[in-house]
Formats: C-alpha cells, structure tokens, sequence
C-alpha cells in the first residue's frame, strides 16, 4: 500500500542561519532577540516537534549556536553563498530521507509546516515540497528528498546560487498556505524586530 505521508522520524530539520544578516546591520540574525529569547530559539521551538532530528547552519558564532543543544554545521562553500549552500551542508550531515529546512529569523513559522508539506510531497510524487501564500512562495521553506544532493552538489560547483533556478530543475509541488500568510513572515531589519516585538 502506498503511503499518505511521511513520518516525521524520516525528517531532519535545518534550521538556516548562515547569513551575514546584512539587512540587519550586519548583526547575526539568528541571535538577535525577541521576547527575551534569540530568535533561532522561536524557530526551534516550533519546528522540533514536528522532524525527528535538528541541524542548524552556521558559518559564524559556532559556539553560541552549539549552546542549543543541537549539532551546528558550516558551509562547505565559502564567501556566504546563501540558503542553497545551508541545504547542501545539511543534506551532507544528515542520515534521514528527507529535510525541511526554515530560515533563523522567522520565529512565527506554522505548527503544520511539516505536516503539510511532506503530505504534497507524497501525493505529487514530488522531489520538493514549498510553502506558498496567495501568489507568493516561500523557498526556504521546503520539504525536500535527500537524495538531490548530487545534483544540488553539482548546481553549486558550476557557480550556481539561485534557489528559484535549482528548484527549477526539479519536481516541485507548491503547496497553499494561504490561511498561515502571517506564520511566514521573517525578520530582516531592527524596524520589522521591533514591529514584531510590540
């Protein structure tokens, strides 16, 4: 019989914070405060319940991203090469079928991410499952099969960064979550921190 879903042993979370959080005055985003608590702590405490297992990507303040409890991995690529280099270091790290991963510095993300999206995956046959709202998607937010690594690999290797253009070479399914838009909303500059806090 074939399966409906995915369990969530099968799933390691990763969490991207390996950015040099530009927009946010060069501070590191993943460490920056909300509500007294870093934000990366908001993201994993919604996103733990719902994989068996949590890696975050990192390629600076190791130790303080160590001090969650979780195993911490770099970039293989250097110079920030963005959230496809983040996926490339996870994917490497990890010996479960599948990852999700979500950005550090959005700590409204929804309780049924996972859920929701391994769902899509199955029922499409897809390699990748991205959160949408409306008109909008969401690529840092995806359900992905860990077996893309090679040819994430080789994107990278031939000088490839731009997630819309991998995702493109693969079988991708969307999926609505037109009635969480706010649970996506993500945390670039001290403005948007402090508009969150209120």
């Amino acid at each position: 019989m074939e399966r409906s879903t995915v369990d969530r042993s099968e799933i390691t979370g990763i969490v991207l914070a390996g950015g040099q959080g530009r927009r946010m005055g060069g501070v590191d985003k993943g460490l920056v405060s909300l509500a007294g608590r870093p934000l990366i702590a908001h993201v994993l405490e919604r996103l733990t319940p719902q994989v068996g297992s949590i890696i975050i990507n990192a390629n600076q303040n190791l130790r303080q991203y160590r001090a969650f409890g979780y195993r911490v991995v770099a970039d293989a690529i250097g110079g920030f090469a963005g959230p496809l280099a983040g996926l490339q270091a996870g994917l490497g790290a990890i010996d479960t079928r599948f990852a999700v991963t979500s950005p550090c510095d959005s700590p409204f993300l929804p309780n049924d991410l996972v859920t929701r999206l391994a769902g899509a995956l199955v029922h499409h046959r897809a390699q990748l499952a991205v959160a949408r709202t409306f008109d909008q998607a969401h690529p840092v937010f995806a359900l992905v099969d860990a077996a893309v690594l090679p040819h994430l690999t080789q994107f990278l290797q031939q000088g490839g960064r731009k997630i819309d253009a991998w995702y493109a070479t693969l079988v991708v399914t969307e999926v609505a979550f037109d009635d969480e838009a706010d649970a996506f909303r993500n945390i670039n500059t001290l403005a948007e921190l402090d508009e969150s806090a209120r």
